[in-house]
């Protein structure tokens, strides 16, 4: 099920039928040339996607930005290699390409923009006086105390030259944006920091973000400074709905945590699972989701009688208390078990990152299941809070076999929680 979720958010395929909508078909015909920008973790696939429909659109340049050099790339392609998830040097050299691309078109061109997770710090530009460690540091501080993408995201756009719609300001020619989503709610400008659409959030913003994740004595003075004359009205605010720099940009999102949920939907009952769909949005931190979602199991459980499936999608947080090893997803998974054991019947859960990478970790996510406990006993394992306490579920999960590795899957639509429950003997 969890293949299938990856497999149903392949990046290329959506952007390949994306390309064959007749709206969007009519506009790449329709102009001088066309230059193709694929940035974020699945800028491979979503790059291939486009220029594999080449034949439809007048294309001048493609160029790609990711985390690793691609096993493919398209023929005549440039590519960059930068930082995630917090922007290094080859980060901003990225941003400075993408942004001389965009302003060297004419009225007539158009930049065709596809953007995935991870383009907030791959593509990095940092603004007027603020310098790229300050941006690390304050992206680093942000991750630390756990703050969620649309916070972070807050912060970004109002420390840099490129995001919150300002490169489509800065854009010679027309603007037309495919992303595939890795955030709550699909909103447009938070994804990839909404490089192309107008800005959402403000300088006052970011700045109680700041007072909301350590306070702005945690932050660099540079960062509060700039934010601070921003609410001042000293520095003008990001591009907002109706900016007429912006006139000539469309956005559109073409796939997302829907998409996952659909493909491991069809897999669960082809295999004869009766499934329920948690339509909220998962978010929050790790741990209290997961207790949440074995609740939600439990209730659904002894009123369906049946092979059960709940799937759940979204995006998490931790807030980093340990010193352990882990990701969010392996947190969620971890944290399932204890409540996995109390069902009294057979259960097994996984939850995974679909981009393949869960935190600072070769692993996607994890899995676990009724018998989690004892096998961890059985190991000598101390007791599954501790690791939880110490945000060290990777340790713990690896020690088990029970980490997933998929390796980068070339998406991200977010993440994705799969429990199965009764239907057969203790797992």
């Amino acid at each position: 099920m969890v293949r299938a979720a990856i497999g149903a958010s392949e990046a290329g395929g959506l952007v390949r039928r994306a390309l064959c909508t007749e709206d969007i078909d009519r506009t790449l015909r329709s102009r001088d040339a066309v230059d193709v920008v694929a940035v974020g973790k699945a800028a491979s696939s979503m790059l291939q996607g486009a220029v594999g429909g080449a034949a439809t659109m007048p294309l001048r340049h493609a160029m790609g930005v990711s985390a690793h050099f691609p096993q493919v790339v398209p023929a005549g392609a440039t590519w960059h290699i930068a930082a995630h998830p917090v922007p290094d040097d080859r980060s901003v050299v990225a941003g400075r390409a993408v942004l001389g691309v965009a302003g060297a078109a004419h009225d007539r061109d158009l930049l065709l923009l596809l953007l995935s997770g991870g383009a907030s710090a791959l593509m990095a530009l940092p603004a007027d006086g603020i310098s790229l460690e300050d941006k690390q540091r304050a992206s680093e501080r942000l991750l630390h105390e756990g703050a969620e993408i649309h916070a972070l995201n807050a912060v970004r756009k109002h420390l840099s030259a490129i995001k919150g719609g300002q490169l489509a300001a800065a854009a010679g020619g027309h603007v037309l944006t495919l992303a595939v989503s890795d955030v709550v709610g699909d909103e447009l400008s938070t994804i990839g920091s909404g490089p192309s659409v107008p800005d959402t959030t403000t300088f006052a913003d970011a700045l109680s973000e700041l007072d909301q994740h350590g306070g702005r004595d945690r932050y660099p003075s540079a960062v509060v400074a700039r934010l601070t004359a921003g609410v001042r009205g000293a520095i003008r605010e990001t591009p907002k709905a109706g900016d007429p720099r912006l006139s000539r940009s469309v956005a559109r999102v073409i796939g997302g945590a829907r998409s996952a949920v659909d493909g491991a939907r069809a897999t669960a009952q082809s295999l004869g699972y009766v499934v329920h769909v948690v339509e909220a949005p998962v978010t929050g931190e790790a741990r209290l989701v997961s207790r949440s979602l074995v609740e939600a199991a439990s209730r659904i459980a002894r009123t369906r009688g049946a092979q059960l499936c709940i799937l759940a999608a979204g995006e998490m947080t931790v807030r980093v208390t340990g010193t352990g090893k882990g990701g969010r997803n392996q947190e969620c998974a971890l944290a399932m078990a204890r409540g996995l054991e109390a069902l009294g019947t057979a259960a097994v859960a996984a939850s995974i990152g679909t981009d393949g990478v869960d935190g600072p970790t070769d692993a996607a996510g994890g899995v676990v299941d009724t018998t989690t406990i004892a096998r961890a006993e059985a190991a000598g394992l101390d007791l599954l809070e501790r690791y939880l306490e110490d945000n060290n579920s990777y340790v713990f999960l690896d020690e088990l076999g029970d980490l997933i590795r998929t390796g980068p899957t070339n998406t991200n639509v977010g993440d994705l929680q799969v429990i199965l429950v009764g239907g057969g003997s203790d797992p």
